[in-house]
């Protein structure tokens, strides 16, 4: 995987662009990396649900939770299918709407100097080995492309907003994603 700076997208990843983001503020760069946990509806997999939301087009009739999330203006530059296929909807070079109220290392918003990846999951529920791949390479890919990225520069979104989000949940298994990210960024290095 590669990111063309020019465009701010990763190559060779189905693009769906949301209009839920905006210009990151003068002057700043990613840093922060903030992986999520997203199943619509919550605890099902697959279908075009989590594109329908980041795009604004979720309908509302289609399941009852669909209501209550639909009128959210949300997005996240990466998707992580739990087959690992990837979509992204937001350019590296924008600000993408997924941290909400955040802070980290006494940093408010987060959203500013982050970079969102959504993976299909839930708290309770194991995450494919899939997933875990893809996320090392994406990660890997930033690393090499954003000099202010880092693999000690991954967070849930339950460390940026304790006590509001629990995501990725405890059935993200932190160790081994660690594990296979810093192996990914120390093979690019490498080549």
């Amino acid at each position: 995987m590669q990111v063309d700076l020019a465009s701010g997208l990763l190559r060779d990843v189905a693009q769906i662009a949301s209009p839920n983001c905006d210009a990151r503020p003068p002057g700043v760069e990613p840093d922060l990396i903030v992986v999520h946990g997203i199943s619509l509806p919550p605890g099902e997999f697959g279908g075009p649900w989590i594109d329908c939301l980041f795009t604004n087009t979720l309908p509302c009739d289609a399941h009852p939770y669909f209501a209550e999330v639909a009128p959210l203006r949300v997005s996240s530059h990466l998707a992580v299918r739990r087959d690992g296929a990837v979509t992204q909807y937001v350019k590296f070079t924008d600000r993408a709407w997924h941290a909400g109220k955040s802070s980290f290392e006494g940093r408010e918003a987060c959203n500013d100097y982050s970079i969102g990846i959504e993976l299909e999951g839930t708290d309770t529920l194991a995450y494919d080995g899939a997933q875990y791949h893809t996320l090392s390479l994406v990660i890997a890919a930033l690393c090499a492309a954003y000099p202010r990225l880092s693999a000690d520069r991954v967070v849930g979104h339950s460390d940026i907003a304790p006590g509001r989000k629990t995501d990725p949940g405890p059935a993200f298994d932190w160790p081994y994603a660690r594990d296979l990210i810093g192996r990914a960024c120390a093979r690019l290095i490498r080549t």
